[in-house]
């Protein structure tokens, strides 16, 4: 199975992350996390997207709060996938969100909710999942539990009505 990676701008991100991993491990999807700045490390973010798919990654998921060009910088580089998480901190993380989605032709980000984090993780599984029969099947397994899990809380709205 390829590898995720999680590239975050900042060390503050990594309590909105602590979701993907969770999720990511849930999936038994091996992942790698490092911290670099589009701003301050620009030719490690670049080194490491470029070499990206041939170290063994499929996708990559890129935290970054306020100015938020990490995600793109990545995505510059590489042809791998890239899904942005905005990260709340400054403007309530639209800032972040904005810097995420509005991308030039040709260099397309992903982007989640505002700290979405385990929404990327299922997304970069779905993606992996492609080509992965057994990441498919897990997939829809959480897929049956999400409705399984609504089924019974309507079922509990009808009979607290009934009363």
């Amino acid at each position: 199975m390829k590898k995720a990676a999680v590239i975050m701008g900042s060390d503050s991100d990594l309590p909105v992350l602590d979701k993907t991993f969770k999720k990511l491990r849930e999936f038994d999807i091996p992942f790698e996390a490092h911290i670099m700045s589009a701003h301050r490390t620009p030719e490690k973010a670049a080194e490491f997207a470029k070499n990206a798919r041939e170290n063994g990654f499929g996708v990559i998921i890129a935290a970054a709060g306020m100015a938020a060009h990490l995600a793109g910088v990545l995505a510059s580089f590489t042809t791998l996938p890239v899904i942005a998480v905005p990260i709340k901190s400054s403007l309530d993380g639209l800032d972040a969100l904005l810097a995420m989605v509005q991308m030039p032709p040709g260099i397309p980000v992903a982007a989640v909710a505002i700290d979405g984090a385990d929404n990327a993780a299922i997304l970069a599984a779905q993606i992996l999942a492609v080509s992965d029969d057994s990441l498919a099947q897990k997939l829809t397994a959480m897929k049956a539990d999400m409705a399984q899990k609504v089924a019974e809380k309507d079922r509990q709205l009808q009979e607290k009505l009934k009363q």
